[in-house]
């Protein structure tokens, strides 16, 4: 399947792709630079803010804005047209050392909203990460410790399986977890898949309207799909070797979005743009997060 280059957005570490579809648009960020960038997929028109810090990863928010990792806890983020951005403080979070941040995060279904942390320099295999729940309102709850690059958070359609990986070369594991829906509580940690048998190391990830999880297999330029028994189903190939994340979207459901590392600075290069493919599948809507 060929990989569609729909914006060449160079983005040094592009992240967390959303789909939209009141606005037929996507979005995601740019780590290190704070970017937070709109795609309208009627018009191709590209629209850019900047964040005040670095700005990790975005979910949706009930009332049409968007909350926020960043590296200091959670904000709430209101882009305008002006290419303003409001950012508002929602709560803070105490990282176990200073060269810290905030790493990839999601919904689960039910309109609760986790991140994980990370130690900026990966090449101190330093374990300190941190995977958080947080509710509008209430203090971020820190659920499980002991990662180095916490990545690939998903939840299975019916929100009873949660999925996470550690996407350091150290590591290179995908986890699965029982999921409580009501109190929002991991339980039953197993290894879902070890990547060191596969091309790539696991980092953002999706998961399908049949249960899969498709993750982004970074240095090895592949997205996998694994079946919920852990079967690898397919592999599909990106013009980059760095791809970061991916998401389901466009008016069906059925484009995945991927984005990626600028790794190479040559001007033929993709490296850092942002990639659309047909995988053959259709995804599931993203769950907004409840203010």
């Amino acid at each position: 399947m060929n990989a569609e280059l729909i914006v060449d957005a160079r983005n040094a570490v592009g992240e967390c792709p959303v789909w939209v579809p009141e606005e037929n648009a996507l979005y995601w960020v740019d780590i290190p630079n704070g970017g937070l960038q709109r795609w309208s997929a009627a018009t191709g028109h590209l629209a850019a803010w900047k964040a005040p810090q670095m700005l990790a990863c975005i979910a949706r928010t009930d009332a049409g804005n968007w909350v926020a990792g960043m590296e200091t806890g959670f904000f709430q983020l209101t882009p305008h047209n002006d290419g303003s951005l409001d950012t508002t403080p929602l709560a803070g979070v105490e990282h176990p050392r200073a060269d810290m941040r905030l790493n990839d995060g999601r919904c689960d279904r039910q309109g609760r909203f986790w991140a994980g942390s990370m130690v900026l320099n990966m090449g101190l295999n330093a374990a300190e990460g941190i995977l958080y729940r947080y509710a509008c309102g209430a203090a971020p709850h820190a659920q499980l410790d002991g990662f180095i690059t916490l990545n690939g958070l998903a939840f299975s359609p019916d929100g009873r399986t949660m999925y996470a990986s550690d996407s350091h070369p150290l590591v290179q594991q995908i986890w699965a977890f029982d999921y409580d829906t009501d109190t929002g509580t991991p339980s039953n940690r197993r290894v879902f898949v070890d990547m060191h048998n596969y091309l790539g190391r696991p980092d953002g990830a999706a998961v399908d309207a049949d249960g899969c999880y498709w993750i982004c297999a970074n240095d090895a330029g592949l997205i996998h799909r694994f079946t919920p028994d852990g079967r690898l189903d397919r592999s599909l190939t990106v013009p980059v070797k760095k791809p970061t994340m991916c998401a389901f979207g466009g008016s069906r459901l059925d484009t995945l979005f991927v984005t990626s590392i600028r790794d190479d600075q040559s001007p033929q290069s993709l490296s850092g743009g942002v990639f659309a493919l047909n995988p053959g599948v259709v995804g599931l809507p993203e769950p907004t997060f409840t203010l």
